[in-house]
């Protein structure tokens, strides 16, 4: 490679997959430019400030930091430099329609002193499951997420693995088996929804979850996600990266079966050696290529892909500060199972709802003024194919939704409220042009995972790769930060030599990535 001429990798969309392909690609000697369609990096990780408050927009759970820190390691640097993490004890509380509560933690013994108190006669059926859930962890993570499935060969080789997982049974039906109490069952399964999947349909692979949990814990950073966007993108520019904001891409150009570069919306052009897109996958394909190019992802497959749910959220600010209430709340509703075939099968809006509570100001009272509380509060609904008219429901479905905060964990909510923003799905289709309003792209279902999900290396074109949520392999900070990881497997050898930084000083030098 000629290192004063280095080649161009043009990265569309800045969320975690896009700012860590960036850093990456930066470190291997590629001069990048990343789009970003909003004023801001992060894309659904973004951030929205409102009369003093500071509110996450997207992801708040941190569960892998060491794919963070493998970041700021390529460029000699320390992640714990940038950012603070506080664990969070307990992860979660969840809390049943009864008004009784778990609390979920990677500590083994207060695990089982909380399984205790719903089913004494179960505690031992914890260590089987979290045996189970190791397994996953270890063939269906560490192993086969790591994999790209760039061939038929990663396909054949996992198939093993799939069985010893027993890949085929859904999550809820893999816990079931070790769990007869209705709520373990819920509190052992309930981990797909923070990536976009029904518990009743999605493989048990995704009991993975709980092991990494258990292992890396689960945090949050000081000053918000936004904090990790911020600091990702300061290493990003330290290390010669180009963001350029308001800069929608209208089209990607492809000449002979090959990505040479992008059209922007306001009309400039700009030439590349490959293109990453951190976009939606199935929007990617469907709006930004011309279908003459497409034959693996034509528009009748995508159309006839199952995509995840949306979600509902409501942004507040308080003036009564909720001492009581942890950083992490979900709230079950009466119903479980008949709620998830409402949302994933039948997209209608159920009368009954479970609920994600985030409270940061539990552990960071910096983003909201003095004696406030910061919460969002989602509920996962149907994506747009559900043909919910979300402009006539949003402010019913809110208070429907404030007034069951009210009557459970949040008393006296309507009086203290002080600052209020509502994202519907519409919003998901139209500020982050997710395909269907899909909040997580693809569910995640077995037959759409691995393999069979979109790969990081486009079937159809070369010079395309695709990272992010709604690529291999799949969403939740964890899955997007290992696709930008992938991409190390995937883009040609003869650009895997580069920039890297000098641990020592921090300074750029050549040599290999």
């Amino acid at each position: 490679m000629n290192n004063e001429n280095p080649p161009t990798a043009l990265i569309i969309g800045s969320g975690f997959g896009g700012i860590a392909t960036g850093i990456r690609l930066q470190a291997k000697g590629y001069k990048t430019i990343i789009f970003e369609k909003l004023d801001q990096p992060g894309g659904r990780a973004s951030v929205f400030k409102q009369d003093g408050f500071t509110f996450d927009a997207g992801p708040t759970i941190v569960t892998a930091p060491f794919l963070l820190e493998e970041l700021w390691d390529l460029c000699g640097r320390k992640f714990s430099d940038s950012v603070t993490l506080e664990e969070m004890r307990p992860f979660y509380r969840i809390r049943f329609d009864d008004g009784t509560f778990f609390d979920y933690s990677g500590n083994t013994e207060r695990m089982r002193e909380q399984i205790r108190k719903f089913s004494p006669n179960e505690v031992k059926s914890y260590d089987k499951f979290m045996k189970k859930a190791e397994l996953c962890y270890r063939l269906g993570y560490e192993d086969l997420g790591n994999l790209p499935y760039n061939s038929l060969k990663d396909l054949i080789k996992s198939i093993p693995s799939m069985i010893r997982m027993e890949a085929w049974q859904s999550i809820y039906k893999s816990v079931s088996k070790y769990f007869k109490n209705k709520k373990l069952r819920q509190v052992f399964s309930f981990h797909p929804l923070l990536i976009g999947g029904d518990p009743s349909a999605v493989t048990c692979v995704y009991s993975l979850i709980a092991a990494l949990e258990k292992k890396h814990g689960v945090h949050s950073a000081i000053g918000g996600t936004g904090a990790i966007i911020s600091a990702m993108i300061d290493l990003y520019k330290d290390i010669g990266g180009e963001i350029m904001y308001n800069s929608e891409v209208a089209k990607i150009d492809v000449q002979q079966s090959c990505a040479k570069g992008l059209f922007l919306k306001n009309g400039k052009y700009f030439k590349s050696n490959i293109i990453v897109s951190n976009g939606d996958t199935a929007w990617t394909y469907t709006h930004l290529l011309d279908k003459t190019y497409r034959k693996k992802w034509s528009d009748k497959k995508i159309r006839n892909s199952s995509f995840s749910m949306s979600l509902f959220v409501w942004y507040f600010g308080t003036s009564k500060i909720y001492q009581d209430v942890k950083h992490h709340t979900i709230l079950l509703g009466k119903s479980y199972l008949p709620l998830l075939r409402k949302i994933f099968r039948e997209k209608k809006l159920s009368e009954n709802f479970s609920l994600y509570l985030h409270r940061p100001t539990a552990t960071d009272k910096s983003i909201a003024p003095l004696n406030h509380d910061a919460f969002y509060v989602l509920s996962p609904v149907p994506n747009l194919l559900g043909k919910t008219d979300w402009e006539k429901e949003k402010e019913s479905y809110r208070e429907k939704i404030e007034t069951y905060l009210e009557n459970t964990v949040l008393p006296g909510l309507t009086k203290s409220i002080v600052t209020s923003k509502v994202f519907t799905p519409n919003d998901f289709e139209q500020r982050y042009l997710a395909f269907n309003g899909a909040a997580f792209g693809m569910e995640p279902l077995l037959l759409q995972s691995a393999w069979f999900r979109p790969h990081n290396k486009s079937e159809d074109i070369n010079g395309l790769y695709m990272v992010g949520a709604s690529t291999h392999p799949g969403a939740g900070i964890p899955g997007v930060l290992t696709s930008a990881k992938l991409l190390d497997k995937v883009i040609p050898e003869s650009f895997a030599k580069g920039m890297v930084a000098d641990k020592k000083t921090g300074e750029q030098a050549y040599g290999s990535a």
